[in-house]
């Protein structure tokens, strides 16, 4: 146990957990109850729903660039203070949000949210590791990680409802009160805990980040115009040219941000690369799959909401046979099988329309959710489980920035695609209903492209 854990008081041993409990179910809850209510959204800003995915995206990319940072934020100036400034910045970020009246107003205010949130659960789960020992680890994050379950549960179904009953801000203002109790809590129970912080790769990071955001403000500006395609072609070509400089500057670098020889782990390689491709497809869905129900089914928000909540508890059950399916089928197998048939079933929504019994769409959505889980389940273990402990954080961090950047990417692909096969159409009496179609069928077939990637592991990997 660090050296710094001998000015852990009993009361703040005791409330640390609740706490990390607490910032989970925040950034979780936030990262589904907004998507019910996008279309409400977008009539009140006067924008297309097509244009919303802006918001989304600016917060998944902002908490992809700080995640590398947050270990060396929390050890340079201390976990009480990095974490109350997380709870700060997400709570003054959803009252802006609230606040906002334009769509880029919003956008910037969704930013300054991602920031608080993108260190909100590493900060906590850092203090965590550093206050409890080895054998107590199990019991403290399988409480902490219980919210991260609940956010996903009821943040369609509340979103979905407080539209309906209030108005689309409220799922911004909801955020206040828990932030508001979560920051005094934090004051006096969140240990300071800081360790000799080693040089941050400050190079490295500069050129990370801006391959990241350039590559996909580029790809977004392609795909909804916007920008003009010069300035989207620029942004592109400006990123993969950053990304590229990055590569070769680790190469060489002592320490860079994360290093290439991760890379000569063959599990951690395919793992990352495959989890790259198969959330663009699913990455998209929480996305795009409340859009479907209101614009292209016709449901109310409340109705939307609780219809997604099937999605989620198809996840949980797979998670109970997660452990018993891995040992007994084996990587290869599970993950080419399991990534067709996760293809094969986003594409399948190409046949969901209001002729279908609703107790059919829900089971439609219940197998959806469970063949999605057993795919992050099985991919992030492969990825992360071969890695030395020298290499085992910085593996860690890698796999988290590319999740999030392959969802934000997976998010942009899928509303560029709706705009293009939506273009022209109208609104009203169902006929959005055409473009969802050809859009869930192009996104299923793209997720499908990963298994080629899986195909690459060693046939007894098991």
């Amino acid at each position: 146990m660090p050296d710094s854990t001998h000015m852990v008081t009993p009361a703040q041993r005791k409330w640390l957990p609740l706490l990390t409990a607490v910032g989970f179910f925040m950034q979780t809850l936030d990262g589904t109850i907004l998507n019910t209510a996008l279309p409400s959204m977008a009539e009140t800003l006067g924008e297309s729903p097509l244009q919303m995915q802006s918001v989304i995206i600016a917060y998944m990319l902002t908490v992809a660039l700080l995640i590398p940072a947050s270990g060396w934020l929390a050890d340079r100036f201390g976990t009480r203070r990095i974490y109350l400034a997380a709870i700060l910045l997400f709570t003054l970020g959803s009252l802006a949000c609230a606040a906002s009246n334009t769509l880029p107003m919003l956008v910037a205010a969704r930013v300054l949210q991602g920031i608080g949130g993108a260190l909100l659960m590493p900060v906590g789960r850092l203090a965590v590791l550093r206050v409890y020992s080895k054998h107590e680890l199990l019991r403290v994050m399988s409480f902490v990680t219980i919210p991260g379950l609940v956010g996903p549960l009821i943040g369609p179904a509340l979103g979905g409802w407080l539209v309906e009953v209030a108005s689309w801000h409220w799922v911004f203002l909801i955020n206040l009160p828990v932030g508001i109790v979560g920051f005094i809590a934090s004051w006096h129970f969140m240990p300071d805990l800081r360790q000799g912080t080693a040089k941050f790769d400050w190079q490295g990071f500069v050129m990370f980040s801006a391959g990241m955001v350039l590559v996909s403000v580029g790809l977004q500006g392609l795909g909804e115009h916007s920008i003009s395609t010069g300035w989207a072609l620029f942004a592109l070509l400006f990123g993969l040219a950053a990304m590229a400089s990055y590569w070769l500057y680790a190469a060489t670098a002592k320490e860079p941000l994360f290093s290439l020889a991760l890379f000569k782990t063959s599990t951690f390689a395919i793992g990352v690369w495959g989890n790259l491709f198969a959330r663009l497809g699913s990455g998209a869905m929480p996305f795009l799959t409340p859009l479907f129900l209101q614009l292209g089914l016709g449901f109310s928000p409340s109705k939307a909401g609780m219809t997604m909540i099937p999605t989620v508890l198809g996840a949980m059950l797979t998670k109970t046979l997660v452990n018993k399916l891995i040992p007994r089928i084996g990587y290869r197998r599970i993950l080419i099988g399991n990534t067709l048939a996760l293809g094969a079933m986003i594409a399948s929504f190409y046949f969901i329309d209001n002729q279908l019994p609703y107790e059919v769409l829900l089971g439609w959505l219940m197998v959806f959710g469970a063949i999605n889980s057993l795919q992050f389940s099985a991919m992030n273990t492969l990825t992360l489980q071969d890695l030395s402990a020298e290499h085992a954080s910085s593996g860690n961090g890698l796999l988290s920035v590319v999740m999030q950047l392959s969802m934000s990417l997976g998010v942009a692909i899928a509303a560029s695609l709706l705009g293009l096969f939506s273009a022209g159409l109208s609104a009203s009496n169902g006929q959005w209903l055409g473009g969802f179609h050809l859009t869930y069928l192009c996104i299923g077939l793209m997720s499908m492209l990963a298994a080629l990637i899986f195909a690459q592991l060693a046939r007894d990997k098991g």
